[in-house]
Parts: C-alpha cells; structure tokens; sequence
C-alpha cells in the first residue's frame, strides 16, 4: 500500500498518466482522436511558431493538425511530437557536396561541355542531379534522360561521338543476358563509340530500387507480381496514390526527398556513376 496516498480522495478524477512522447517521422500513420481523421505523415512543417503535421488518408485527401495531445499511433495514445534531429552519417558534412566530394567554393557553374551523362529517364536523371549536381556543374557535364533505351544505336550514332565528344550511359538493368545488355552490346558497334562511349548500370529494375531500404524507413523493398506495372506495384504496396501519371511523379518525389546524400543509395549505382563522371573528365 502506498502510505502517501491515504485519507480522502477524489475518486471521480482519473488518475494522471504521462504519455509516450513521439517524434513525427514521415510515413507513420496517425488518428487524430477528436475527428477520427487516419492518414499518413506527409509533411512536418514550422508556421507561425507552431509544428503543423500533413496526414493523408487512403484517398489521398490530406487534413493538417498542429503537434501535440490528442492522436493516436497503432492504437496507443502518445504526444506527437517535433522531428527528432536527423541521424549523422547520412547529411551533406559542412564543406561537402551530397555525393561526397569537397565542395568548390566561389566557382561558378562552367560552360556545359560537348560530353553528356545520358539515363534512361526523367527519374534518374532527378537521382544524379540531387546527389552529384554540384559536382557536375563544376565539371561542365549536362544530364540528360533518354526515356527508354530501345533505340540506344541510332542515338549514339546521331550525337556522333569522338575524343572531347564522350557520352557515359547509366542503364537500368543491365545484367547478364538481359535486354539491356544485348541493346548495350549492339550500341558498342557504332562507328567512334570505341574508346569515346561508356556503357555502364545497375541490376534494379528500376532506379527507385537504389535508394536503400533503410532510408524509406523499410527492411527491403515489396515484391512486385510478374505482369504488374513495377512502379505501380510499388506504390500499392505503400498504400499510396497509383492510379495516374501524377501519382506515380509525387510517389517519386515522396521518395527522392528522402535521399539526402550518396550515403543514402545502393553502393551498386554509387559505382557506375562514379564511373561515368571519371571517363567523361579524365583527359
């Protein structure tokens, strides 16, 4: 028995309990308790001195409540509270670019270069640019996405390649006894591709498989059916929006804000597009 609690007491008063205080982290799924609103962390943002929390529901409407008392995580009821600071390791260090290497203060952008970084879509194309961008623009190399590879031969032989006229090529999966690898193998043939032409990729289907699973707050990625639009397939997975191409762009986009530095992707694309940048500016 506890001694100090004995003599007269209000028995109607609930005895006061302190509550699990959370960080919000995108991707959580929440219930506010007063308009039963369930949905999942979009957005975390600071107005007016207060934290705003976004949650979208499965239809992919969104409400925004001020962090606090008041929801509920997996049934239990916490104290939503501000986003815990981000883990070391994985954030741009001062006097670093997001791919790693030190930042070159003062210079501007160079004059783009004959020699171009070519991917297969716009989605890759966003990938390097976030991660290796500040590096390329020292470098005076432009990326450009190709929207498919199928006609990879007449496109090389239409930009005509030759020394101080490289192209370094990221193609997704370009494995043994792929598709890729036999149109890979045929662009090799045209004339002045020898020696001025890179042909490198990764083994994912697509380029949203080298972002580690880790990072998306996942053990791996889902599997997706044979026959199933790969990136649609994803997205159901998540429980997010698939229907239409808008979807399928703020699916990415959801995605690529999570990718902070090269510390952040597959060391399997760190590779080839490190790779790619040194053939296109070793003299």
């Amino acid at each position: 028995m506890a001694f100090d609690t004995w003599g007269p007491q209000d028995l109607s008063a609930p005895a006061k309990r302190q509550l699990p205080e959370v960080a919000v982290q995108r991707g959580m799924v929440l219930e506010d308790v007063q308009s039963g609103w369930v949905g999942e962390v979009t957005r975390v943002e600071k107005s007016g001195g207060m934290h705003i929390v976004s949650l979208e529901d499965r239809r992919g409407k969104t409400k925004s409540f001020q962090l606090g008392f008041g929801f509920l995580l997996e049934g239990q009821a916490i104290r939503l509270m501000p986003p815990a600071p981000k883990a070391p390791g994985s954030p741009v260090q001062a006097g670093r670019t997001a791919s790693g290497s030190v930042r070159v203060l003062g210079q501007r952008a160079q004059v783009a270069k004959a020699s171009r970084i070519w991917v297969e879509g716009k989605h890759d194309a966003e990938l390097v640019e976030k991660v290796w961008g500040d590096d390329l623009r020292v470098e005076g190399i432009v990326v450009e996405p190709l929207h498919g590879v199928d006609d990879l031969k007449s496109a090389i032989a239409a930009f005509s390649p030759g020394p101080g006229r490289r192209l370094g090529i990221l193609v997704d999966h370009l494995v043994a006894g792929s598709k890729e690898s036999r149109i890979a193998a045929e662009a090799m043939t045209v004339p002045g591709a020898a020696g001025n032409v890179l042909i490198v990729g990764h083994p994912y289907v697509d380029v949203w498989q080298a972002i580690r699973p880790k990072v998306l707050g996942i053990e791996r990625w889902p599997e997706v059916a044979r026959g199933t639009d790969w990136k649609t397939g994803i997205l159901t997975a998540f429980g997010w929006p698939h229907e239409t191409a808008e979807d399928i762009g703020l699916g990415w986009q959801r995605l690529l804000g999570a990718v902070r530095s090269y510390a952040d992707l597959e060391a399997s694309l760190l590779g080839r597009v490190e790779e790619v940048i040194d053939f296109l500016t070793t003299p």
